[in-house]
């Protein structure tokens, strides 16, 4: 028996193909642009902790804290000249009073003679502050070199610390992957919020076609035929939206992008996407079509089993 239902072109009377004129095309381009915006925002988070990791995890900061500034000085210039011959240490650089106080001024701001551009009257010589050795290590040093370090300059400073520079910002990096991982569990929400859509539209496409779908069953054709013919509109349906959506969420991530990198802060910029992570979202849509192809498929051919 010849199945008309299956020569191209029929399978419109059961779902018309609107070519966007729809509404699921449109929610599907809803859901997969704030997917897209979600996706991007969880692997810059993530590409910002890596790079920020990878560059701090060769660097540490010595601390020597002494209240008389000669004597501060001396220490300061002797621990220097001692971790310059240490094999460990690839490059040292003493931090200069100006810088300090540059660093510190946003949290703690300036007094008056600060302010007024004067040569003193700044915020170290109202508060005594350590000086600082930013030490710059031939590769990641673990705990008891670190110990090593400190042994060497305690001789020399006994007020000396050696940090790591990656524990200094660690509070940062926690809030970096709380924000990553907040930023994926988005994505797997709104895959759920797309799948409902499509069942939502699958079952009230079944349910105005009903009596067509019975006349179907009287001229031979099976249930995975009518979910074929579903599934094929539901997934057109899908990449049009999809693609709609990858184009509007590519053109806010490029101009945020732009908005970031202006910034000029170095936690901003390090936000950027490599290439591999806009390979990933170039895929969303895709994934958004196959998923909403599934699910139109199982949502069907469940509802059609029911109906016989």
């Amino acid at each position: 028996m010849l199945n008309l239902f299956v020569i191209p072109g029929h399978d419109r009377r059961l779902i018309p193909e609107g070519r966007l004129s729809g509404p699921m095309p449109w929610v599907i381009a809803i859901m997969i642009f704030l997917m897209v915006l979600a996706t991007a925002a969880g692997l810059a988070f993530a590409e910002a902790g890596q790079n920020v990791s990878a560059q701090l995890s060769s660097r540490a900061t010595v601390q020597i804290i002494e209240a008389n500034p000669d004597l501060k000085a001396r220490q300061t210039s002797d621990a220097a000249a001692r971790l310059r011959g240490m094999e460990l240490v690839e490059e040292v650089r003493v931090l200069p009073p100006e810088e300090i106080e540059e660093l510190i001024a946003p949290w703690l701001g300036q007094t008056s003679g600060a302010r007024n551009g004067g040569d003193t009257g700044g915020l170290l010589e109202d508060i005594p502050m350590p000086a600082l050795i930013d030490l710059k290590l031939v590769r990641p040093a673990r705990e008891r070199e670190l110990e090593a370090l400190r042994a060497a300059i305690s001789p020399l400073a006994e007020s000396a610390r050696v940090e790591p520079s990656s524990g200094l910002i660690a509070p940062v990096m926690s809030l970096i992957q709380s924000l990553q991982w907040i930023a994926f569990g988005l994505v797997m929400l709104l895959a759920l919020a797309t799948a409902a859509a499509v069942i939502i539209s699958a079952r009230a496409a079944l349910n105005t076609h009903k009596e067509t779908i019975g006349v179907i069953h009287l001229l031979g054709g099976t249930d995975r035929q009518i979910s074929r013919l579903f599934q094929r509109r539901i997934a057109l349906d899908a990449l049009l939206g999809g693609l709609l959506g990858l184009v509007c969420g590519a053109a806010i991530i490029l101009l945020l992008g732009m908005q970031l990198s202006a910034l000029g802060s170095g936690l901003m910029q390090s936000l950027g996407l490599s290439w591999y992570s806009w390979l990933i979202i170039g895929t969303v849509p895709i994934l958004g079509m196959i998923l909403a192809m599934v699910t139109a498929r199982m949502t069907v051919m469940g509802a059609l089993k029911k109906i016989l």
